[in-house]
């Protein structure tokens, strides 16, 4: 089966240029802010009292895709990963599990990236997908999530951008790649991410 051959660093790169389009700057500013702002209280006459959808000051509607979106991903469907071989075949070798499966919101395909990270470890050997125990680095969990079958590869820039947003949203001005590397920096500090990355896509509806 063809794949496009991707690296840590081209992953970096990619979300990188994703992270500074304006199209995304458009999708991350005010992601918290999911309800419109209030607008002054509608004047209800008499034989409008008892309709409660007056009272609001956005539809129902909104109210509910609002809602829908503030939820967090769902966790990532259980499927066992390869053991400690398999973390350290190269990820060709898992290729054949993309077969038949679906894309994913990036929130999702960063929880089975975490999840890598937490069975197989992590580790900050520069320019490395990963090390001889299997270990990955934080863009190194992420393409063999794709490769293990969680997510297209417009689906791990996405989620490359949005690691780089919540990067930014805790003062990092730079790539994931030197953060990985950063001296002192340890596996909590890369769950640590994941986990708040997710949190941000999440609330984002993505």
């Amino acid at each position: 089966m063809a794949t496009a051959v991707l690296t840590p660093d081209q992953l970096d790169g990619q979300a990188a240029r994703l992270h500074d389009t304006q199209a995304w700057q458009q999708i991350v500013t005010g992601w918290e802010h999911t309800a419109a702002e209030p607008t002054p209280a509608l004047a209800l006459g008499p034989a409008r009292v008892s309709d409660w959808r007056g009272m609001l000051s956005v539809p129902v509607d909104q109210l509910i895709d609002d809602t829908l979106r503030a939820l967090p991903a769902p966790p990532p469907h259980e499927r066992p990963l390869p053991g400690r071989l398999g973390a350290m075949l190269p990820d060709r070798v898992h290729l054949w599990r993309r077969v038949g499966q679906s894309d994913l919101r990036p929130s999702v395909h960063l929880g089975h990236a975490r999840q890598i990270l937490a069975a197989w470890g992590w580790q900050n050997t520069p320019y490395r997908l990963r090390n001889a125990r299997g270990a990955r680095c934080v863009c190194g969990a992420m393409i063999s999530a794709h490769r293990l079958g969680y997510g297209s590869l417009d689906t791990v820039d996405r989620a490359g951008a949005w690691l780089i947003t919540e990067l930014r949203a805790q003062g990092w001005p730079g790539l994931i790649g030197p953060w990985n590397r950063h001296p002192g920096r340890t596996a909590a500090d890369a769950l640590a991410l994941v986990d708040a990355t997710i949190r941000r896509a999440s609330l984002a509806g993505q």
